[in-house]
């Protein structure tokens, strides 16, 4: 008999947070708990979930830019949930960069959603998914903070600090039998990138949502999405800094 298995998607209203949900829902049975800001976009996701694939599907509440509300979120997520948990983290925004560099002080904002609120809130369910001993954590991060470009160092500085907590939340972890994974996705077609120059090269949210839950069944420690950003962004990091410097991308 299959252990009950429950999926927890933090930014589930985003493009790929509803495809991964849709991709989880079609492929696992697994009871899965939507959370984000737009309480009645997630509820319409939920029932859609449920009359087309019959799982169990509901909402829950969770601001990232609110990390006084983490412990409270966390402890009523796990409450709810059953079995194996996943945890996947893809709340995030991007403001332009040249926004940015007008208004510093989206800067913060920015770190607050992409890097501050994702520790705070993973902190938290960590604490949860060892008192378990088992589960899964899935972050969600960017090719962006592999290093930083001129047009988008500020959000790239903001996946670069996730990437690292990451790393460092998979080797705390580990140990309990906890895995998690990293996922660094290229430029992805979703509402955060429309307009963009890179736009036209973006990826479909329900490929990249397959290629995520690929990744996590698998038990990859990092993924690239689609995988030929892997041997790109070597290719990129090998760079020297005085050549990197002058490129305009």
């Amino acid at each position: 008999m299959r252990q009950a298995e429950t999926w927890v998607i933090l930014g589930a209203s985003s493009g790929v947070g509803r495809a991964l949900a849709r991709e989880v829902a079609a492929r696992l049975s697994a009871k899965i708990i939507l959370a984000g800001r737009d309480l009645h976009d997630l509820e319409d996701t939920a029932t859609d979930l449920r009359i087309r694939h019959g799982v169990d599907a509901e909402v829950i509440g969770f601001d990232a830019a609110a990390p006084d509300t983490h412990a409270e979120f966390a402890a009523r997520t796990t409450r709810r949930a059953e079995g194996l948990i996943t945890v996947c983290f893809l709340s995030a925004i991007m403001p332009a960069q040249d926004a940015v560099e007008v208004q510093p002080t989206l800067a913060a904002e920015m770190v607050m959603v992409n890097l501050a609120g994702a520790m705070v809130v993973l902190l938290h369910l960590a604490n949860a998914l060892e008192k378990r001993r088992g589960g899964r954590v899935v972050v969600v991060g960017s090719v962006a903070g592999d290093r930083g470009r001129r047009k988008n160092f500020a959000y790239g500085a903001s996946k670069a600090g996730l990437h690292a907590f990451t790393e460092g939340l998979a080797a705390r972890l580990r140990p309990q039998g906890i895995l998690v994974t990293l996922i660094k996705p290229g430029p992805l077609d979703t509402s955060m990138t429309w307009g963009l120059p890179e736009s036209g090269l973006a990826l479909d949210p329900r490929r990249a949502a397959g290629a995520i839950l690929r990744a996590t069944l698998r038990g990859r420690g990092t993924a690239y999405v689609p995988a030929i950003w892997g041997p790109i962004m070597t290719a990129i990091r090998m760079i020297p800094a005085a050549i990197f410097r002058r490129l305009r991308f």
